[in-house]
Parts: C-alpha cells; structure tokens; sequence
C-alpha cells in the first residue's frame, strides 16, 4: 500500500501544528491546547516511523541488488542481512499502520473502576471481593497506584460494590477491556453437598475525566452531609463526614463516605460523578457512530459476560476472543497481564482490518 500523498498531508499538517504550539494564546483554552500536544505528537510518531520505513526498505532494496553481485563475498554477505532486513521493514509497516489509526483520547488517562456483585447472593458478593483484590494485586505488580473511593461491605467477607481509581501509565488502555459482566463457577464455602454455583459481578472501567472535560456547575449539583453508616470501623460511624451528591439535570446520585474527612469525600465523590457524566457523554457520541462501524471484541457493556471463572477446572475464558487458559489459580491472584495483552492485539487486529476496509 502507497502512503506517500499520506506522508506529505501529514507533513503539512505537522508544520500547522507547529505553529500552533509557537503561538502562546493557544495555552489560554487548556482543552484545545491538550488536544493539540497530544496531535502533535501523534503526527510526530508517525512520521519518524514513516522515515525509518523508507530507510529500511531503501537498505532492503540495496541488499536484494548486492546478492546479485558477481562478487561472492559481497554478494554472500548481502544475503544474510537480508532475512534481518525483511522482519524489520514487516515490522515497521505494521507499527506505521497502527499509528494511522485513529487514537483513543481516553487510552493514557487513569481509570475508575467500579465492580457490583451480580446474580448469586452472597458468593456473588464473594467473587466482587475476589474481582477487587485480583485488580489490586494486578496493579501492584504493575506499578500502578490504587485508590479506594467507595466500598460497600457484605456479609462473610464479600463487597456489594467498590469503586476505587487505578493511576499510572496507560491504565485505560490495559483495563478498559475488563468492563462488563464476569461469572464465577465454584462450589461455594456454604454449600453443605458439594454443588458448583454460578454467581456474577459487573465490572465498569471509566475513564478518569477532567475538570476540561465536564464542568461540574454549582447550580447543577445538590450536596448534602450526612452521618456516615455501614458496617464495622470506629471513626466512620462517629462522624457527619458521608456526602452525597446528586446531578439534578440527569438525576444521577454518587455518596461517598468511605474516609473520615468530609472534604475527601466531597472530593472523591465528584471525580465519580465526573467520570459516569463523561461515560454517558461518550457513549451518546459512539451511539451516532456504531451505526457505521464494525463491532470490535465487545460491546463492552456492563451487561454483556465477557469471562468465565471455572475454579473446578482451574479454567478462565474470554468469550470475545474464544480464549481459554488453565491458569485461573494465577490470574484471580493478579497475573491478568497476559489475558489484557491477548485482548489488546485482538482489538488492533479487528481496528488494522476495519482500517483496511475503509481505506
């Protein structure tokens, strides 16, 4: 595939974005001035990738020229770079392709990931305290920071709901494919004859939003204090430190008080109103768009089952990718970073071919 009238538009538009960025008033509108940086390096990337493309395929060419040399040594020499050169220009024509390809300008912001026990009564609210803890341990040997917003304790040790932020590199990249319905095949600590039950959780990953991305305005918001309730902890249920805040103009409803202090909670409570606010907001958009583009692995709705975890046969299945492993004992202690990196090139490939059809 030719992309050289490609490169020279892109090369226009580099020299636009350039100045752009040279001109200070661009600074004054924090959102424009964000997605400008984030276009500019973009192109930029694309570019450099672009003349590394043209440099291996020249020095390709070269090679495939010298091992037809009428001197043997030469032409022996040539040869054997040539196998090095062809995996290299493969290469690079994929990273080129996937840097043609549109960005997810949610894909390096932090996550807040909210899980929800589903059907199954206490085992479900079980496996949402098992969820939670295999996305914590994840983060840990991940390098990312995880912070609890909210949580809603069970019985026998389970969550009825916890919503906490995930911080650090591309953490909406590597999560955002957790998002939907996971189900649990196990006999549970309760069960007297030895039956498997199925039990469910949810799973929403929403990305962090930005005070540039919805503005919260006072008029829109109802806060109200109130004394913090739930079980356990000696501080919690001695304060007036639980806020809850409600958006009139949709009717949405978030209540924090899961630390003492009232402004943290207020704060905590807010970036989850922001975050399910900008969900909606981006969900109306892909609406107006899903019309004219290709389902990829999912949905990723919060209703669709996207996993299975079969504990008798130590099994995990991903239903969008027909992908079953034998390791569940690893991944429920937070070894996911093989599955999200099955789910990660699956979602290119689908995009490279979508890309490829609509070229």
């Amino acid at each position: 595939m030719d992309f050289q009238s490609l490169i020279e538009r892109k090369r226009i538009r580099f020299e636009e974005l350039e100045r752009e960025i040279a001109d200070p008033a661009l600074f004054e509108n924090r959102k424009r001035a964000s997605e400008t940086m984030r276009e500019h390096s973009a192109v930029k990337r694309m570019l450099t990738l672009a003349t590394e493309l043209e440099t291996a395929r020249r020095q390709l060419e070269d090679n495939r020229e010298l091992a037809a040399s009428a001197d043997p040594e030469l032409a022996q020499m040539a040869q054997e770079e040539i196998p090095d050169l062809e995996k290299r220009v493969a290469s690079l024509e994929q990273e080129f392709q996937i840097a043609l390809l549109p960005a997810d300008e949610n894909e390096n912001r932090d996550a807040i990931i909210e899980i929800r026990a589903g059907t199954g009564g206490s085992e479900a609210a079980i496996f949402a305290a098992d969820l939670y803890r295999m996305y914590n341990r994840y983060a840990e040997a991940a390098g990312l920071k995880m912070e609890d917003l909210e949580s809603s304790p069970s019985e026998m040790g389970g969550l009825r709901e916890a919503i906490f932020k995930v911080s650090g590199e591309n953490v909406f990249r590597k999560l955002r494919f957790e998002m939907g319905v996971h189900r649990v095949q196990r006999v549970p600590a309760t069960e007297a004859q030895g039956r498997i039950h199925t039990s469910t959780a949810t799973v929403a990953v929403l990305p962090e939003a930005e005070d540039i991305d919805i503005d919260l305005k006072p008029e829109d918001l109802r806060i109200e204090v109130c004394r913090s309730g739930g079980p356990g902890g000696q501080g919690v249920n001695t304060t007036d430190s639980a806020v809850q805040i409600m958006h009139i103009p949709t009717g949405r409803i978030v209540r924090c008080q899961d630390g003492r202090s009232q402004q943290k909670n207020k704060e905590k409570a807010l970036s989850i109103m922001r975050a399910r606010l900008l969900e909606d907001k981006q969900r109306e958009e892909e609406a107006k768009y899903s019309a004219h583009r290709k389902t990829q692995i999912g949905s990723g709705g919060r209703e669709e089952k996207i996993r299975t975890y079969n504990f008798p046969q130590n099994r995990i299945t991903d239903h969008r990718i027909g992908l079953t492993h034998y390791n569940l004992d690893r991944v429920i202690e937070g070894d996911l970073g093989e599955m999200i990196a099955a789910l990660q090139t699956a979602d290119l490939q689908e995009r490279l071919k979508e890309s490829a059809l609509t070229a």
